[in-house]
């Protein structure tokens, strides 16, 4: 993957979007229902696209959420539905259109007052509080985010009651749904104005903040990050969390900074990506620069993309940490300081994840529990109580709360980011030292994820590979040991494939909002091994778009 020759530098003028054109673009454009690439495309976490490409624009907006009205009402869902937006200069139009349709079908819809925006786990936390000990009338909930998607895309996702991301059998339902609507040129959309809508009975404008940001201390020790006053920087990268950070700094007393104030739908103060475009990751070292270069002054320092349902942890040390490295670090301290844990609770991960997390629960003697890349196989166990720990490579987790009960069945950068702080404070040492204690005794695993470009009809050929295809049986020089399509944890489809060895493996899959193939590699060798593995995944994936694109 060759690295663009601006990445980790400012965001030059010539790359920034034009709001006005790209609102615009969102009324005006409409899709064209007989484009497969136009059509409603539910991925691993809601649909995204962008106004501009005709793949997100008011027609969608308006699909879907009909679609999730009908949805609600064919499983006699008639609680509230709680609605957040993130940052995106699309969310806003997108929100205010799903509430014309919500209203319009009679669905009593909450949003955050003053036009505020909420991250994606405090609409999942909001939702698991409404509904605690109810049988009937149980709430739901709409994100309208791309997550840390470009400026120019927009999303919606839809959580069902039990506050995660919706399973596949719902967004299956949901997106058929929703392009029978388009089709239909959405004739069986019911919607009123957006000024009605505001003034209707069943619209309320309420505090989601304040309770999310009180019920921290069920999950994390925020009174010890305060006594050891922990030193900590925040950039939520013009994201929704910015107010909650803030509050949280001033309700806990905490030694906190946000070092970016800036709420802009340019997104301008961000770094560039590893491909030259503007993107709220943070677990890139690229888009992170800004942070990064501040390691110095914090003894940790953290950030969260668009909806704050990722983390980006940088230490002094280390710089930032790679997403794999700070989730073990994350559970092996979760796992030892938190008593009231049953010890029979599993640890979740994607198969995707390093296998340092393997060895972490193992040494621990607790349950692994690995499941294909999506959060939305974390969150009936999180709910349950059968997992205590729920995370994916990409930054995404969750855990239990301090006694053992549910926190949020979706993914919360917001608690794995203070978690850190609390590391720090009850262990006097930084994620990264316990890092390197970690791989002292356990291995130092090397492990890197590629992204390639990729067709829709490339993305559908390596969807489609089975083990068998796969004739070669050596990866890197070692016997192959395993060629996987379904995860171990809960034999479900992984819509890829993962070749494993003794000393390292590989993984390929397309990716579910994006035009593009990711392949994650590891090595437990060294990299001059992982570079043979990575050459060796390349040339499998070259062979499967070649018959793809025949």
């Amino acid at each position: 993957m060759v690295t663009h020759p601006l990445a980790g530098k400012p965001a030059p003028g010539d790359v920034l979007i034009d709001v006005e054109q790209l609102e615009k673009a969102y009324y005006e454009r409409k899709p064209n229902p007989d484009d497969p690439q136009q059509l409603v495309n539910f991925g691993t976490s809601g649909h995204r696209g962008s106004p501009l490409e005709s793949t997100l624009n008011e027609a969608h907006i308006l699909a879907i959420t009909q679609a999730i009205c009908e949805y609600r009402a064919s499983k006699n869902i008639t609680g509230p539905l709680f609605m957040g937006k993130d940052t995106h200069a699309v969310s806003g139009p997108a929100q205010r259109t799903a509430l014309e349709v919500l209203v319009a079908n009679g669905v009593e819809t909450i949003i955050q007052r003053d036009d505020g925006y909420t991250p994606t786990p405090s609409i999942s936390r909001a939702i698991l509080v409404y509904n605690r000990e109810k049988k009937d009338r149980l709430a739901d909930g709409i994100v309208v985010t791309p997550s840390h998607n470009p400026p120019a895309d927009g999303g919606i996702k839809y959580n069902p009651p039990q506050g995660g991301p919706a399973d596949t059998d719902v967004t299956d339902w949901i997106q058929k749904c929703a392009n029978d609507l388009l089709r239909d040129g959405n004739r069986n959309v019911t919607r009123m104005s957006y000024a009605a809508a505001m003034k209707a009975p069943t619209t309320h404008e309420d505090d989601l903040l304040t309770p999310y940001v009180n019920g921290l201390t069920d999950v994390v020790d925020m009174e010890a990050i305060r006594s050891a006053r922990v030193k900590i920087g925040v950039d939520p990268l013009g994201g929704a969390a910015l107010a909650y950070w803030q509050k949280i700094g001033e309700r806990y007393g905490l030694d906190l900074s946000v070092v970016n104030d800036k709420i802009d739908p340019t997104f301008r103060f961000m770094t560039l990506d590893h491909d030259g475009k503007i993107r709220m990751d943070c677990s890139s070292p690229y888009a992170m620069a800004g942070l990064v270069s501040l390691k110095e002054r914090f003894q940790v320092a953290m950030g969260n993309d668009a909806d704050a349902d990722r983390h980006g942890i940088v230490t002094p040390s280390l710089g930032l940490m790679n997403p794999n490295h700070y989730l073990a670090v994350a559970i092996n301290y979760l796992l030892t300081h938190r008593p009231q844990w049953n010890n029979d609770a599993a640890v979740g991960k994607t198969l995707v994840s390093s296998s340092l997390i393997d060895r972490v629960v193992e040494r621990l003697d607790r349950k692994l529990f690995e499941v294909p890349v999506g959060f939305k196989w974390f969150s009936q166990g999180l709910f349950d109580g059968a997992i205590c720990f729920g995370g994916e490579e990409s930054a995404g987790a969750s855990f239990l709360c301090r006694d053992g009960t549910v926190w949020t069945t979706d993914k919360d950068g917001i608690i794995l980011s203070l978690l850190a702080a609390e590391i720090i404070a009850t262990t006097e040492r930084d994620p990264g030292a316990w890092y390197e204690e970690l791989t002292n005794a356990l291995g130092r695993p090397c492990y890197a994820r590629m992204d390639l470009p990729a067709t829709a009809a490339q993305k559908k050929a390596l969807k489609a590979l089975r083990p068998e295809a796969l004739k070669t049986q050596e990866l890197a020089g070692e016997p192959i040991i395993a060629k996987l399509t379904r995860a171990p944890g809960n034999g479900a489809d992984i819509g890829g494939l993962k070749v494993a060895a003794r000393s390292g493996w590989f993984a390929v899959r397309p990716s579910g909002t994006e035009d593009l193939c990711k392949i994650y590699a590891e090595s437990l060798r060294s990299e001059d091994h992982l570079k043979s593995i990575q050459d060796e995944a390349l040339q499998i994936v070259q062979s499967v778009f070649a018959s793809g694109e025949k």
